[in-house]
Parts: structure tokens; C-alpha cells; sequence
């Protein structure tokens, strides 16, 4: 495959720049996860957070056991999945806006939120167990029906030989069919089940656990490490896919592949944490804004902005309007709406660049 020299001025600042940026992103990110952790019912201090964090490798340094408790038990779950969710919704948004080439697709485009809603009410409603996860049958559908929904969509287009635009449309068609189905199940459900789904679709992180961060990370990690191998394929498919062939990119097996890592990486979040929404959307533009276009540098970026907005959003929710608590999912709508707008106002021919 032949390989572009980089354009600064397509692809952005200079490389020192950008690393600046990322271990800029990266400081702050790991500031606002001990303020994160420190903050609650009970306040204990960003000092108190990190006292814990090193007496893991310092038992001296250990707070009393009871502080302890409410950091590992409490706190450092719901921080570490925020993160973890966050960094997965971005990555996945800059993944599908530079495979499909529209910076207005976010993850949830290709029916993936309506999918694993879909998947989330079968079993809160009817009991019924897709993927056999037993103690999690909620995720384990909400992941199976969120997968079926991309393939489907994407076998659409590939079966009528269309555009980018077809998978787009496909999608959005697939979303619509399995939303009206969720709200079938609505409609029969009892008070219960209907509460419980309610909840669900607003998008929280009020289920943390370590076991919901055990899942995601791994699985993060593996589709960002396949995601960079592929980001120089996506960089020339920038330039069209007549042009990214004759450059020896194989643009349909590379566009399924980057719809595939994007769909797993998506189910496995809102599976554990509902629909939460805008942080794919919004986290991939601020995050070309600061890097550029190129998705060497994109992917981290932007990876690393998202768990900062899902971080922040959920702080800001929990402390917000206290003792009542807003779903996260709720918080970055408002948040993320707004913004949105605003990047929609400034537009310009440059959008892509």
C-alpha cells in the first residue's frame, strides 16, 4: 500500500504539538478522576483518592479501612466506567465519521441504540435470554440485538452494492423498525418492567462495578489497537474510495472492519450503561480541532476527550442539582446539544480538514 507524506495543513499541527495535546488531555483527564472520586455524599478529597491509588503498592499509605471501602467500592468503579465509557463512544464516532465520511454520524447511527434497546427490553419485559449470560441478561442482550442491528444494515448496502450514503440510510431504517418494536414491548409491559426500561434507556453510570469495567476495557483496547493499524486506510479513504483503491486500500473490507470494531465497542458500553448519546458525536470534532484530521493522532485524542465530556458530565449530574441525581445520559444531551449547534454555526467548507 503506498503511503501519503503528511500535509500539515490538512492533517494539523506538528507532531510535537500534538503530543503536547495528548499528554495534556491525559493530565487532566487523570485530575478530574480523583476530583471525580473525592466528590459524593461523604467527601473525602482528591488527596484521600490518591492516598487509596498508592497504598495498593504502599500499605503505610492505606487511609482507615472504612474510607478505603467507600473509594473501591463506590467511587473508583463509577469513575473508571465513565472513563472507559466515554473513551469507547468517541473512539467509535471518530471510527464511523471517517469510514462512512460524514461528520454528522455518530455511533448509534447504524441502529446500534435502538438494537440494544431493543435487546434491554426483551429480557426486562419478556425474560428472554439471546446470549445466555445468565446475572447479566440485560447486557448480554442488549450487546447481541446492538451487533445485529449494524450487520443488518450494513448487509443491506452490501447487497444492493451501494454507497456510504446507503449504509447511512440503512441504518437509520433498521433504527426505526427496532425502535418501534421497544415500544411494543413498552406497550404490554407492566409497571415494573416499564420503570426499569424507562431507566435504562436514559443512560446512567449508577450500575458501576468492576465486572462492567473488566468487560469494556479489554475490549477497548483491543478495537483502538486495530482502529490505529487501520487509521493510514482511513486517511487515504478521505480522498475518495476510486482514489483509496488505486492506492492499494481494500476499501470494503477495511470499511466493514472499522464498522465492526466501532459496533462492538458502542454495544459493549450501552449495554452496560443505557443510551447515552452526543458523546461520539461531539467528542470526534473537538477532538479534530485540536489534532487535526489525521486519525493517527485522532483516535487517541479524541479517545482521551471522550472520557474527559462522559467523566465531567456524570460529576456534574451527581453534584449538580444535589441530593437528586441526573442520568448521565440526560446530562450530556443538554450539554452536548448546545455545542453541537454551535460547531453547526461555524461551519465551513474546512469542516473535513
Amino acid at each position: 500500500m503506498i503511503v501519503p507524506e503528511e500535509n500539515h495543513n490538512s492533517l494539523g499541527a506538528p507532531a510535537a504539538a500534538k503530543l503536547l495535546t495528548l499528554l495534556g488531555l491525559g493530565l487532566a483527564l487523570v485530575l478530574l478522576a480523583l476530583i471525580a472520586s473525592s466528590m459524593g455524599m461523604a467527601d473525602v478529597g482528591p488527596k484521600t483518592v490518591a492516598m487509596c491509588l498508592a497504598g495498593l503498592a504502599w500499605p503505610d499509605c492505606m487511609p482507615p479501612a472504612d474510607i478505603a471501602r467507600l473509594v473501591f467500592d463506590l467511587r473508583l468503579p463509577r469513575v473508571w466506567l465513565a472513563v472507559a465509557a466515554g473513551m469507547g463512544l468517541a473512539m467509535s464516532g471518530v471510527a464511523v465519521q471517517g469510514v462512512l465520511m460524514n461528520p454528522l454520524v455518530s455511533p448509534f447511527i447504524l441502529g446500534v441504540a435502538p438494537g440494544a434497546a431493543f435487546g434491554a427490553a426483551l429480557a426486562m419485559v419478556l425474560g428472554i435470554d439471546l446470549a445466555g449470560f445468565g446475572h447479566y441478561l440485560v447486557v448480554g442482550n442488549a450487546f447481541v440485538t446492538a451487533t445485529l442491528a449494524m450487520l443488518l444494515a450494513y448487509g443491506i448496502a452490501h447487497v444492493k452494492r451501494s454507497s456510504r450514503e446507503t449504509i447511512i440510510l440503512a441504518g437509520i431504517a433498521i433504527g426505526y423498525i427496532f425502535s418501534a418494536l421497544v415500544s411494543v414491548l413498552k406497550y404490554i409491559s407492566n409497571e415494573d418492567a416499564l420503570h426499569n426500561l424507562v431507566f435504562w434507556l436514559m443512560g446512567s453510570l449508577w450500575g458501576a462495578s468492576i465486572g462492567s469495567v473488566a468487560f469494556i476495557l479489554p475490549l477497548l483496547l483491543v478495537c483502538l489497537t486495530a482502529l490505529l493499524y487501520l487509521s493510514w486506510d482511513l486517511n487515504i479513504m478521505s480522498a475518495g474510495d476510486e482514489v483509496a483503491t488505486s492506492l492499494g486500500v481494500r476499501v470494503k473490507a477495511v470499511r466493514l472492519a472499522v464498522l465492526l470494531l466501532s459496533t462492538l465497542t458502542t454495544a459493549a458500553v450501552i449495554s452496560f450503561t443505557g443510551t447515552i448519546g452526543f458523546v461520539g458525536l461531539v467528542a470526534p470534532h473537538m477532538a479534530r480541532m485540536m489534532v487535526g484530521a489525521d486519525h493517527r493522532w485522532l483516535f487517541p485524542a479524541a479517545t482521551l476527550l471522550g472520557g474527559l465530556l462522559l467523566l465531567g458530565a456524570d460529576t456534574l449530574g451527581r453534584v449538580a442539582l444535589w441530593p437528586v441525581e441526573v442520568p448521565v445520559g440526560i446530562t450530556t444531551a443538554l450539554l452536548g446539544g448546545p455545542f453541537f449547534v454551535r460547531l453547526l454555526w461555524r461551519r465551513n467548507r474546512d469542516w473535513w480538514q
